[in-house]
């Protein structure tokens, strides 16, 4: 059995404003980056021990999307919490700390 995926409320304001900015720009692009999300947390809940950006936080880069998933795995409970959907041309200093 999988990782159970939590995204937190932070994150998905973060996505939402991607899928509000992608919807003004294209038609067919919110729906893809929405894909992208779900191969991504597929991807995850298979194997979660991506790199490791800060302390205890990992990151996965979504393909074709300037975004990175940023998030915590709790090996015990098998619980991923995706912390952020952090654009990638923001200043790295801003990257999610918890």
């Amino acid at each position: 059995m999988g990782y159970k995926i939590i995204i937190s409320p932070r994150a998905q304001k973060e996505i939402i404003d991607a899928i509000d900015f992608y919807v003004l720009h294209s038609i067919s692009t919110p729906q893809l980056f929405i894909l992208e999300l779900q191969k991504s947390y597929k991807s995850l809940s298979l194997n979660p021990f991506f790199r490791i950006r800060y302390k205890n936080i990992r990151s996965l880069k979504l393909n074709n999307y300037p975004y990175s998933l940023f998030f915590v795995v709790n090996e015990t409970s098998k619980i991923i919490k995706i912390i952020s959907c952090f654009h990638n041309k923001r200043n790295p200093k801003r990257y999610p700390k918890k």
